[in-house]
């Protein structure tokens, strides 16, 4: 755990919280060798993780780009009655 936390401004108990996370979320294993606590990162469930991301990632691009789009037109409306205010 000590490699695990140098490159990380965080507490050993910290470090040890997010590695029980990730343990009880199947990311990693943690196994006993005489004073070391290896661990060992599973990636199959990231991998579903991804490919569960990717089947909805065109969908949330196009919701993005209309909000996208209606906002800009909101943005529009709203200088054009601003313009048109002053303009009287």
């Amino acid at each position: 755990m000590t490699e695990l936390a140098e490159p990380f401004e965080m507490s050993m108990a910290a470090i040890s919280k997010h590695l029980k996370v990730l343990e009880d979320a199947g990311l990693i294993s943690r196994a006993r060798a005489a004073q070391w606590r290896p661990c060992r990162i599973h990636g199959a469930p990231l991998k579903e993780v991804a490919n569960w991301v990717e089947h909805y990632r065109d969908a949330w691009e196009k919701r993005l780009d209309r909000l996208h789009d209606y906002l800009a037109g909101v943005q529009t409306k709203g200088k054009e009655k601003k313009h048109g205010r002053h303009g009287k």
